[in-house]
């Protein structure tokens, strides 16, 4: 098989949710470890998300920076949002996103690539997607609330946030992973390469 991620579930023997948020929670699981002893693993359950690295015609990302309470700074991140209902379809949730953030639609969309963000003490799964041939949406823009009333936008060129990311200067996960991602795809394979945008995505399945 190589070297390619596979499932597996070691046996939970108890299990409780200490917490429940609005749209997380937290578990607590005893799991049985393959020596037979057993140990506590607190983790996040989370919905599972979408991010969008949306590519102008002249190879600029759109990008948002927000505020991110966790981590006290203001962040340069792409268009993200959670899977608000069980099943729905990733890229339904993507361009919803799109439209609800940067007011702008895409016409040709594709995988760019699935993550999981921090599998020691979540299960949440992001799946980004590449959006290309962008124009401004049409209709009413979507009333923006809490940190997103404070958001800017901007464009930036593929390769600046490249070199921002390897520098250090830019940390959103999302973000890191989407252009270093796109990056890597244009330097190979190119984008005929990538996955269409209704791959199936085991993490998280949906409808078509």
């Amino acid at each position: 098989m190589g070297i390619q991620d596979t499932p597996e579930e070691w046996r939970v023997t108890a299990s409780a949710v200490p917490f429940r948020g609005a749209k997380t929670s937290v578990r607590t699981d005893d799991v049985e470890m393959p020596d037979g002893t057993v140990v506590h693993r607190d983790y996040q359950v989370h919905p599972g998300s979408v991010a969008v690295l949306a590519l102008d015609a002249e190879d600029r990302v759109l990008v948002l920076r927000q505020y991110r309470h966790p981590v006290r700074h203001k962040l340069w991140e792409i268009p993200a949002g959670l899977l608000d209902v069980p099943g729905e379809n990733p890229l339904h949730a993507a361009q919803r996103e799109l439209y609800e953030e940067a007011y702008v639609k895409a016409e040709d969309w594709r995988v760019l690539t699935d993550l999981y963000t921090s599998p020691g003490g979540s299960d949440e799964a992001v799946r980004i997607f590449l959006a290309r041939d962008v124009s401004e949406a049409e209709g009413e823009r979507f009333e923006v609330a809490d940190e997103e009333a404070d958001m800017e936008l901007d464009r930036v060129p593929l390769q600046d946030l490249v070199r921002k990311v390897l520098a250090g200067e830019l940390h959103n996960s999302c973000l890191v992973v989407g252009v270093l991602a796109l990056a890597a795809v244009l330097a190979g394979d190119g984008v005929d390469s990538l996955r269409p945008a209704g791959a199936p995505w085991p993490a998280r399945p949906f409808e078509a």
